[in-house]
């Protein structure tokens, strides 16, 4: 399968970001992408710099207008998106919703970020009601895909159930970046660990990954910081972790990225990692912590 990803920087008037996500699917689409999959939350800024009430009005119903748009769009190229919505699902309730559009242009499903965050420059919780859908993959023309967002991505649980439920891929929406009072070495350790651990789902389940982050820097509007700077990386990984495609870290990137989907099949049998599962013996994973 080939699989289109657009990393790009955001603005902050949500129809420039719009125009420039639809000439990047239009541009993988042209390159034979069958499946395009886009950052996290890509039609406006990282809004969650701040707890600002304002914000509430980026948010949109699903299906919306950006259902419909890239809707149109699936339809008119004839391929799958993978889109990342603030979703509007009632008066005073929200959530971070990854949508995926089929190449009918209806909406093959939706999933809504589970983990949410809450830490300096990235006040989530203000925002987003913790998904209530589940870990559920959505099935699609092009394959089973397991999508999540971001913050899910340093778990484990949910990458395993995707798989559990025959997931083909894998696949987070991602908005993530450096703190700037950090030192360079610290930046490089959290950007290492943040691609490891997403080598690892990609390992411990026998499925590719694909992860699209957003670039660039994205100044705080309340000064008590000094913004974030997007660390980009953009990857797909195999079953085995190995690194298909890397994006830059600071620059835009419109790639095409071709997927042998028969790799996991083999790499499964190598390695029966769901085979020898002691289903048994895991009751205790769903503690909060076992004393």
């Amino acid at each position: 399968m080939k699989i289109g990803i657009i990393q790009h920087k955001c603005v902050e008037e949500v129809e420039k970001n719009l125009s420039h996500i639809e000439k990047g699917i239009r541009e993988v689409a042209r390159q034979g992408a069958q499946l395009v999959v886009l950052q996290e939350l890509h039609n406006s800024l990282y809004f969650c710099q701040t707890e600002n009430t304002n914000h509430f009005d980026l948010a949109e119903t699903i299906p919306g207008p950006s259902t419909e748009r890239f809707g149109k769009l699936a339809k008119e190229l004839n391929i799958v998106i993978v889109a990342s919505l603030f979703e509007r699902r009632a008066m005073g309730l929200y959530h971070n919703t990854a949508v995926v559009i089929e190449k009918d242009g209806t909406i093959a499903g939706k999933y809504r970020k589970m983990h949410i965050p809450d830490d300096p420059a990235y006040y989530e919780k203000f925002y987003f009601t913790p998904g209530d859908l589940g870990f559920h993959p959505i099935k699609t023309s092009v394959g089973v895909l397991g999508v999540q967002v971001c913050w899910d991505q340093w778990y484990p649980e949910g990458a395993r159930l995707m798989a559990l439920q025959g997931a083909d891929l894998l696949i987070y929406p991602t908005a993530i970046g450096y703190e700037s009072s950090d030192t360079p070495e610290e930046q490089e350790r959290q950007r290492e660990a943040w691609i490891t651990v997403q080598r690892g789902h990609a390992v411990a389940n026998g499925l590719p990954v694909i992860t699209v982050n957003r670039t660039g820097l994205e100044p705080d509007p309340s000064h008590q910081t000094n913004g974030i700077q997007f660390w980009g990386s953009s990857f797909v990984a195999g079953p085995q972790g190995e690194i298909i495609y890397q994006a830059s870290k600071d620059e835009e990137a419109v790639a095409v990225i071709d997927i042998d989907m028969r790799r996991s099949e083999n790499v499964r049998r190598w390695w029966p990692f769901l085979r020898d599962r002691r289903i048994e013996e895991y009751k205790g994973l769903t503690q909060r912590f076992i004393d």
